[in-house]
């Protein structure tokens, strides 16, 4: 870059013959080379990050990347010529016997561009074995033209003015520019390792507090100019980004200046190139970087905000608050590349002057004094030593002058005019100046008690409301802050004038009024000195209301078709005045256009309607308060008559030879209703009187059954609600030729039972040749298809059933048309050999019985006995059903039954057939054959039937559970519950008391649960199993005993208290089958356990002694005492609570005494089965919510 730019510029020097440049020629590096004093190595220093390139004899290149020191053989022993790019100068510095070579700017400056380019001079030929070595150094001083830098204060520019002239002494000790070897004493120092640990001299790169980032501040920038690559080194170029990422890793941190919130930091700066671009190349590109500055004001480790993003190299940081502690850094970016932030610079701004004050307020005053008061302001970082308060003195000019200056925050002005204005203004003062004055405020003093205004007046009436208006009290200074109350009386209201506003306005308007009704007004004035004498009174009166629409539009008698009357009642509510004239507005339809008319009286006739059409009539009447609503529409419908003529009927197509097709066009009129049917007549040839053919709502109509060629008359007339009107004009119609005559009846031969001839002769054609013939046929009379269509006369039908019924009819075809078909013919075929059997079907159980075998559960000798016949055993026989198949006009004699390898079983002719002795559970095939006297049909399919095997063994039956009135029997050994693949079965019986056994379960389970039985009752039963096999044998009968019933619950006792004594009473319970039944009271004090206090027959007991302090509960239970069995006791009742008496305290408020009374009142308490129903219902829940989650989470 140029020499402009406000880094330190680096530049490279070359030793020898031939130069060698690093990866990227522009990329400048700063390399420290170290020439020990009469010694042939040179050393060579690579910083951290950076790259050192050399060339050897053999020409190849080698990089050396950092941290690293690199010995050079120098070939003479001492230090080879340096040169230098134009523009700059070298510098050789002694330290410790270490001589260091720099390459330093010329005091030259060209602000604003960059140096122009030159080529360095050529190497010496002397130089031509020596090795290429490099040597970079950095400024850390700061250049001097910076003249485009805004200094804000004198301390800023003389430090600049300081670093320019360290600058310039340090170029005049090198300058000359050929290779001077003498020293500097300010020359800067040797390494950046051995600078960091000392802070430069003067404070030059510190701000103007804390001094930090010195560190920072010492270290090495980095110099860059472009990313284009070295006309040397071609493929060998690092890419771009790596080299910004390289670039950015070592950016150095901002430099602030003071006052601190400007900002510089070094930039990169861009080599001089050794030659010119050669004609048609192009220079390489210079990146384009942008910096961005984040302040924080938290600290170090806070949030950083953005407050510059450009590319200029300093930014002035606006908006900052005195004596505040801030953090700053910077950061590089180029295209989408970001460089590492620097590291946080901190500085701490100046205090300033105070902030403006708030404006003074007035505390309290009097007619002749004030008393101000205000707030402290901001002292950014000063404490604040006085106020300044300054006023005008009452004269209004915008003159100021001071009133008070000190420390205090109030002040007491005395000796002031009375009702006068004042204007003040306050500033505050710290060490570092006077803050600005704040806003004028005006205050006034106090005056006397205004006189009474004059009375009000109307500018405004409304309906329900009246503004009013008034002026200010004659004689007040406009000074004075006066306010109004505005009374109002209603007339007759008996309350007297009540305030309806209060303010500093001078009208109002008073609304929420009654209308047509006069009201009192006056005026009462006061400010903070009392109030004036009230104003005379002014009467105003509301305006009248708009009247209520008119009552009860209807229509008077019956309306006629072109007319018809309104009538009305007058509103209910006139709105305070009387009605002036009443309008009515007709429409014709429900959407069309209202028109009105003027009315004075409260009827009207409208006339000039046409006929059934509908109205809608509404009225609204007019009065001083304006127009009222309308009313609902009224709807009328006047009444139709009769449509007028028809247009005559016209044909539609060529007429055809049987029928005519008209059609017609609906009257022109109406009649004010819709057509609602049309009538057409018929005249035949010859005859004078026509009858009715067609009465409909069609518009055309189709007249049949005519004949061909002949000629008919037809008229038309249509009808409405109000009935038919006149008949048109009769049309003339002559019908077309016909259809051939019906055909006489077929002729059908059978050649065999599955093959018929059917011949028919020719019918009357009618006119026209008979085209082609159509035969059906069919098994029924109903459903016979097309089976033949031709111009023979003879038909021959095949693939017929033997012993079957067929019909057939004909019909002939011409041009004209269709004929109607002849007559059905019937036929039958011969008889044949029966058909294969369809299907069949195994017996149920139920139905394999053995003929004339009959049976009882008790016996043959007792009477009402259920009778059950005897059963074939399916294990060991197959019950067999079939559907007869056809016999082909022969009755079927017999069926052959062929069971596979055994001997075929030959029946009579019955279908069903009971197969014996065979084995159980196993399968047989199964085919059945038809016998009549024309011999065997065909074997039906072969069907697969098994046996079922032998019907299972009772079980064993006993009692698991019982109760009173229930009896829980348990049978097997399998689960409670049956699974739905369980095949065996179980039938539970129980006998009754005329000694029969009657079902009680029948299923799969091994559980049941016996409900309803009496209390000390033996009772019988017995088992049965039965599956798939059968039913096996009852099991032998078993008795069990239900044990005696406890008796059934109480009610909750009641309880009286008498003085220090309580009655128990309860309810009384019948004898239990002899049984007597006592009574057990029980009581707990307080939170003890219940104890018995009485055990009896009584219902009621008396409990003395009570204590007046302590609660009692009470519960009750039933004893049934047992002849010959211990005592049963019965559930206890619902425990009901006795609470103390409670003393109300005198002197309580109704409220509270209500409360107590409520207070006083028994809560009642959950009683057992109300607490077990809500625990039942939790778990309900509970189970419902984990089905739910399991079905949810795990099934799904």
């Amino acid at each position: 870059m140029g020499t402009e730019s406000e880094t330190e510029v680096q530049r490279m020097a070359v030793l020898g013959e031939t130069r060698s440049w690093s990866p990227k020629p522009w990329d400048f590096r700063r390399y420290n080379c170290d020439f020990h004093h009469k010694s042939e190595v040179i050393l060579v220093q690579v910083n951290p990050g950076e790259a050192f390139t050399i060339q050897r004899d053999d020409g190849q290149f080698q990089c050396i990347t950092g941290p690293a020191q690199v010995p050079m053989m120098s070939p003479n022993g001492s230090v080879p010529q340096i040169y230098v790019p134009p523009g700059y100068v070298q510098q050789i510095i002694e330290e410790n016997g270490v001589r260091r070579v720099l390459v330093l700017p010329q005091t030259e400056f060209h602000p604003g561009g960059h140096s122009p380019l030159h080529h360095p001079p050529p190497p010496p030929p002397h130089a031509t074995h020596t090795h290429t070595h490099f040597c970079f150094t950095k400024n850390t001083h700061p250049p001097h033209g910076r003249a485009a830098f805004a200094h804000r204060d004198e301390r800023a520019s003389k430090t600049y003015e300081r670093l320019q002239k360290k600058l310039k002494e340090r170029h005049g000790v090198g300058g000359g520019g050929g290779g001077g070897l003498a020293l500097s004493k300010d020359s800067p120092p040797p390494s950046p390792q051995k600078s960091r640990g000392t802070p430069p001299s003067g404070g030059d790169l510190q701000n103007g507090l804390g001094g930090k980032g010195a560190d920072e501040q010492a270290q090495p920038s980095t110099a860059v100019t472009s990313l284009g690559k070295s006309p040397g080194r071609g493929k060998d170029t690092e890419s771009g980004v790596s080299y910004l990422k390289g670039l950015y890793a070592t950016f150095d941190s901002p430099l602030t200046e003071k006052p601190p919130s400007e900002e510089l930091w070094v930039a990169p700066s861009q080599p001089e190139g050794d030659d010119e671009p050669k004609e048609g190349e192009e220079g390489p590109a210079e990146p384009s970087f942008t910096y961005e500055v984040s302040v924080s004001h938290s600290g170090k480790d806070g949030k950083f905000k953005s407050a510059y993003s450009g590319v200029e190299l300093s930014a002035t940081l606006q908006n900052l608050r005195p004596a505040t502690d801030y953090h700053v850094r910077v950061q590089a970016m180029c295209n989408c590349l970001q460089g590492v932030p620097s590291e946080p610079v901190s500085f701490t701004t100046l205090s300033c002057e105070p902030d403006g004050p708030s404006p003074p307020r007035k505390t309290s005053g009097t007619k002749s004094s004030l008393v101000l008061q205000w707030k402290a302001p901001c002292d950014n970082g000063s404490k604040i030593q006085n106020y300044i308060l300054q006023w005008d003195e009452g004269k209004g000019t915008g003159a100021f002058e001071q009133c008070y200056y000190g420390p205090q925050k109030q002040y007491r002005l005395t000796k002031l005019s009375t009702a006068s204005r004042y204007y003040f203004r306050l500033a505050a003062k710290n060490d570092m100046g006077v803050s600005e004055f704040s806003d004028v405020v005006h205050i006034m003093t106090s005056c006397s008690v205004p006189a009474p205004p004059l009375s009000p007046e109307l500018i405004q009436s409304g309906v329900t409301w009246l503004c009013v208006r008034w002026h200010r009290p004659a004689g007040s200074p406009k000074e004075d802050e006066i306010s109004y109350v505005l009374e109002m009386e209603e007339e007759g209201s008996g309350y007297g004038f009540q305030a309806s506003y209060d303010g500093d306005e001078l009208s109002h308007t008073v609304r929420n009024l009654h209308r047509s009704t006069t009201y009192r007004f006056r005026v009462i004035a006061y400010n903070a000195e009392g109030k004036s004498n009230p104003s005379g009174v002014s009467e105003f009166t509301t305006a009248p209301d708009r009247p209520g629409c008119p009552c009860r539009l209807t229509m008077k008698g019956k309306p006629h078709p072109t007319s018809f009357r309104l009538t009305w009642d007058p509103p209910k509510d006139n709105g305070g005045s009387d009605v002036a004239k009443y309008v009515a507005e007709l429409s014709e339809g429900l959407s069309g256009t209202f028109q009105l008319g003027f009315l004075v009286s409260m009827e009207c006739v409208c006339d000039g309607l046409s006929p059934g059409c509908s109205y809608q009539a509404r009225v609204h009447c007019i009065s001083a308060g304006g127009e009222s609503q309308l009313t609902e529409p009224l709807q009328v419908q006047t009444p139709p008559v009769p449509p007028g003529p028809c247009q005559p009927p016209r044909v539609v197509g060529k007429p055809k030879a049987r029928e005519v097709q008209l059609r017609w066009a609906p009257p022109l009129v109406d009649g004010g209703s819709a057509v609602s049917s049309y009538s057409v007549e018929m005249f035949a040839p010859q005859v004078d009187e026509g009858w009715e053919v067609y009465q409909g709502s069609e518009l055309d109509c189709t007249v049949g059954s005519l004949l061909p060629g002949r000629t008919y008359g037809f008229r038309l007339r249509a009808a409405n609600k109000a009935g038919y009107g006149p008949f048109s004009e009769r049309s003339e119609v002559t019908t077309g030729p016909g259809a051939p005559e019906v055909c006489r009846p077929p002729h059908v031969t059978c050649k065999s039972p599955t093959c018929a001839v059917i011949s028919w002769e020719a019918p009357p054609c009618n006119g026209a040749a008979v085209s082609e013939y159509r035969l059906e046929w069919g098994a029924a009379e109903g459903s016979m298809q097309m089976c033949y269509t031709g111009a023979a006369l003879s038909h021959e039908m095949k693939g017929l059933l033997p012993a079957t019924n067929y019909f057939c009819r004909v019909q002939a075809v011409n041009v004209a048309g269709v004929g109607p078909f002849s007559d059905a013919v019937l036929c039958q075929t011969p008889c044949s050999v029966p058909a294969p059997v369809s299907s069949v079907h195994t017996l149920r159980e139920s139905e394999m019985r053995v003929e004339g075998s009959w049976t009882t559960e008790r016996g043959e000798d007792e009477e009402d006995e259920e009778a059950r016949p005897l059963l074939y055993s399916s294990s060991t026989c197959l019950g067999l059903r079939w559907e007869a198949p056809c016999d082909h006009g022969s009755e079927i004699m017999s069926y052959l039954i062929d069971l596979g390898e055994r001997q075929p079983i030959l029946t009579g002719p019955v279908t069903k057939y009971i197969i014996q002795n065979l084995h159980p559970d196993t399968t047989y095939r199964i085919r059945i054959q038809a016998l009549n006297s024309l011999g065997a049909g065909p074997f039906s399919h072969t069907f697969k039937l098994k046996t079922k095997p032998l019907p299972p063994l009772p079980p064993r039956l006993e009692c698991t559970a019982s109760s009173h009135q229930t009896l829980r029997l348990k049978w097997g050994d399998g689960p409670a519950k049956a699974q739905p693949t369980d095949s065996l079965q179980y039938h539970l019986q129980m006998e009754d008391k005329n000694g029969r056994f009657i079902s009680l379960y029948k299923g799969p389970c091994h559980t049941h649960k016996v409900q309803r039985l009496n209390e000390s009752t033996s009772y019988a039963f017995r088992i049965q199993a039965f599956n798939e096999a059968g039913e096996g044998p009852f099991s032998t009968v078993y008795t069990f005993t239900t044990p005696r019933s406890p008796p059934a619950p109480l009610k909750a006792p009641r309880v009286e208290r008498v003085d220090e004594s309580c009655e128990v009473s309860w309810e009384t319970l019948p004898p239990m089958k002899g049984d007597p039944v006592i009574y057990c009271l029980q009581s707990m004090q307080g939170n003890s356990e219940f104890k018995q206090i009485y055990k009896g027959s009584a219902t009621s007991y008396q409990l003395p002694n009570l204590s007046s302090s302590t609660e009692y509960r009470f519960r009750v239970c039933a004893i049934r005492q047992c002849q010959d069995a211990p005592e049963i006791i019965g559930p206890y009742s619902s425990t009901v609570i006795m609470l103390p008496p409670r003393v109300d305290t005198p002197g309580v408020s109704g409220t509270t005494g209500s409360k107590a009374a409520e207070a006083q009142k028994p809560k009642r308490s959950l009683t057992d089965e109300q607490f077990s129903f809500l625990i039942i219902a939790l778990l309900a829940v509970t189970s419902i919510l984990i089905a739910v989650a399991i079905q949810y989470f795990v099934i799904e």
